[in-house]
């Protein structure tokens, strides 16, 4: 179990939630990491981390890792203490809600830490630490989702992380809503959202995924998701992509972080 400390470790965010806010990055956390979660010998432990001012991320979290593992356990985690009494009345079997932070007050060590829309008013140069301090208390095998997303989820991109550190980067976004791939830009977690300038990675990539839909344009004409299956083959030529068709044809793209991550 983490260290105690006197207050929590961190500070509030804006609160701003909405139900299903969530629902593109909880689909791809039960879908990759469900295996691991169902090879745990004991029931595993996921946290929600700064929930906002309701709870429905936490309580649809916990519903769809539960179709994958269904000995899943979840604490919600919140550093205002209003906001954790706020969500008691949601608690049951398996889901509990917890006034804490960064520390992560839970006992033991945990499978999945979710952090969604908690880093964004931090300033880049903290952002290490804090993913060092939650990787901390992942078991072995554990890991760490750590994004953004747009106010009513359609659009995403996340950095997912274990024990050892940054391993890729999501991009989702509902096909409909995309007028090029580079809208995403603009959810970029903190780590990468100010290097989106050119002679960094992430700036290649999306200049890239751009021209790989201009190209695409004929595409169209069979719908945006066969536009971007299409632009997501030719970006693979170039790019180290880690998942394939299954996961592309739900508006999904994964990287490397290798791939991506800041030149300095």
């Amino acid at each position: 179990m983490a260290p105690r400390t006197t207050r929590p470790v961190g500070t509030p965010t804006r609160g701003t939630t909405n139900p299903n806010r969530l629902r593109r990055m909880d689909r791809w956390i039960a879908a990759v990491h469900g295996p691991a979660l169902r090879r745990s010998p004991e029931p595993p432990l996921a946290v929600d981390l700064g929930y906002g001012a309701a709870p429905w991320t936490a309580v649809e979290l916990l519903a769809r890792l539960r179709t994958a593992e269904p000995r899943t356990r979840l604490y919600g985690i919140e550093i205002e203490p209003a906001r954790v009494e706020a969500a008691r009345p949601y608690e049951h079997e398996g889901l509990s809600f917890l006034h804490g932070g960064f520390e992560v007050p839970v006992p033991g060590e945990v499978a999945l830490i979710r952090a969604a829309n908690v880093l964004r008013q931090y300033d880049e140069e903290q952002v290490a630490a804090v993913w060092a301090r939650l990787c901390g208390r992942l078991a072995p095998g554990g890991l760490l989702v750590e994004g953004t997303c747009d106010e009513i989820g359609r659009r995403h991109v996340w950095v997912a992380l274990d024990r050892r550190g940054p391993r890729t980067v999501t991009f989702a976004t509902r096909l409909g809503s995309l007028e090029r791939p580079s809208d995403l830009a603009e959810r970029l977690p903190k780590a990468l959202i100010h290097r989106n300038v050119p002679g960094e990675p992430v700036h290649a990539f999306l200049r890239d995924f751009d021209r790989a839909w201009a190209a695409a344009a004929p595409y169209a004409s069979l719908g945006a998701r066969q536009r971007w299956i299409r632009s997501v083959r030719e970006l693979a030529a170039d790019w180290p992509l880690t998942d394939g068709p299954r996961r592309w044809r739900q508006g999904e793209v994964t990287v490397r972080w290798e791939a991506l991550a800041p030149r300095s």
